[in-house]
């Protein structure tokens, strides 16, 4: 499962309201190689299915991912925070040994 807390739901919401993404767009999450620690993570908004796509609801918000990403990412909890110390959404990820000191990557 994913998770999705309620400061990013509402992130979410803003975002989805200013671009004008309808409710056919969900987010997509996914994990890929690269960053200090050797895999970085990517979200984005989305409105086509692939194959293998793992889907989930939390929090009101859907959230898909492949099945390699779902691996890394499973029990994750996609969070948001603002202000001026603020990191933006971030993944508060069980499964990582070890993140890098931007948070923008992360070790198994």
């Amino acid at each position: 499962m994913l998770f999705v807390a309620e400061s990013a739901k509402a992130k979410i919401g803003e975002i989805r309201q200013s671009e004008g993404f309808g409710d056919d767009f969900f987010v997509r999450v996914s994990v890929t190689s690269g960053g200090c620690s050797g895999l970085t993570y990517q979200m984005d908004f989305d409105n086509e299915s692939r194959p293998n796509d793992q889907v989930f609801e939390d929090n009101g918000v859907k959230i898909v991912t492949d099945l390699k990403s779902f691996l890394y990412l499973c029990n994750t909890t996609l969070e948001f925070s603002g202000g001026l110390n603020g990191k933006g959404f971030y993944f508060n990820n069980p499964n990582a040994a070890r993140t890098c000191g931007c948070g923008e990557s992360f070790a198994v």
